[in-house]
């Protein structure tokens, strides 16, 4: 009969940690926390570039399994309701990526979206964050706002990160204080290679080497996403911060140029980072939605504050985010002028 660690105990007559079959024993039924001393020791090897190269690879080869799929939208299985979906190349792309990162990396956490348990968190240990697929619903309708979200982080900060396209093929990294590039495909009119006119280019950003100040809500391009839980109060409150941000001035709106819903937390990190977009406010994803996407923006000069008003030190697993590009002038003002127009705070905790 098997019995309890503190059945054990009650039954010896002497103390428990003299007796060494017992101690033997308890290390198949108690899983002791990572010291602070082993972990810093397993901080300071990792070779951030031998990673960042595997991630690529990883990247790639999950691109290949994403491109190649045929997803149908009549049967593809969902979470929590109809906008919450999940494909079976979803399952596939997270279980070859356990693979290739525990065999290279046996030692380090894994947090994946499609293994993910409820109760499961981030620690100060190496831990690999993936979203197979970011942009499930694009996926299995054939938009192609599409990507594989890959980062490792360490003491729960990012250090290298990678976002990778497998349709436009565009593939963003980041390794933390060498900066962060776009690697994409480009036409050549090199005559040397008159068989070969498109070829990969890296691309350091932000595309533009001198960004412009931010201005003012007025003059932003603002991302925002609906999510997939579509009641109660937190959808209120984005319900009505959208309708202030689009709204006219002379209603008490901020006029922005225009909202963007493009159906990938990650890639939209990744377009702040390049500058497309001004600035995205989030609330509801999850720690492998942005990690990556995090370390690409902040490499590129970009900030990430708290979705919620008064923030400015948010977590990576806080599940509420704003991210505001690089500038030379006009970041705070611009957070706090959208930290204006949020009608109410959002809570995810539950």
């Amino acid at each position: 009969m098997h019995m309890t660690f503190a059945t054990q105990i009650q039954l010896n007559p002497y103390p428990w940690f003299l007796d060494l079959e017992l101690v033997r024993s308890l290390r198949y039924q108690i899983q002791l926390p990572t010291s602070a001393r082993t972990i810093r020791k397993m901080a300071e090897a990792i070779n951030h570039q031998e990673v960042h190269d595997l991630l690529v690879k990883v990247a790639q080869k999950s691109g290949d399994m994403i491109a190649n799929a045929q997803p149908h939208v009549n049967t593809t299985g969902s979470k929590k309701n109809s906008a919450d979906l999940v494909t079976e190349t979803d399952k596939a792309v997270e279980k070859y990526v356990i693979g290739a990162l525990k065999e290279r990396f046996p030692d380090f956490e894994f947090l994946g979206e499609e293994t993910y348990v409820p109760g499961m968190k981030l620690t100060d240990k190496p831990t690999f964050i993936c979203d197979p697929i970011d942009g499930t619903t694009n996926f299995v309708h054939a938009f192609p706002n599409v990507c594989i979200s890959l980062a490792l982080c360490v003491y729960k900060s990012p250090v290298v990160g990678v976002v990778y396209n497998p349709y436009t093929t565009h593939m963003y990294s980041a390794i933390k204080n060498q900066g962060s590039f776009l690697t994409m495909p480009v036409r050549t009119d090199n005559p040397h290679s008159p068989t070969v006119p498109i070829a990969p280019r890296k691309i350091r950003l932000p595309r533009k080497s001198y960004p412009e100040p931010l201005t003012g809500l007025q003059n932003a391009l603002v991302a925002i996403e609906w999510g997939s839980d579509r009641s109660g109060r937190n959808f209120d409150i984005k319900h009505r911060t959208f309708t202030k941000l689009a709204g006219s001035t002379e209603n008490g709106g901020a006029m922005v140029h225009s909202l963007r819903s493009m159906g990938s937390a990650a890639l939209n990190f990744c377009h702040v980072a390049a500058g497309q977009l001004d600035i995205y406010w989030e609330g509801g994803c999850w720690a492998w939605d942005v990690a990556a996407g995090w370390l690409i923006l902040t490499e590129a000069g970009g900030i990430v504050v708290d979705g919620n008003p008064g923030g400015w030190t948010p977590a990576v697993d806080g599940r509420r985010y704003l991210a505001v590009r690089a500038a030379p002038s006009g970041q705070k003002e611009l957070v706090e002028e959208f930290w204006n127009c949020i009608d109410g705070n959002m809570d995810y905790s539950a």
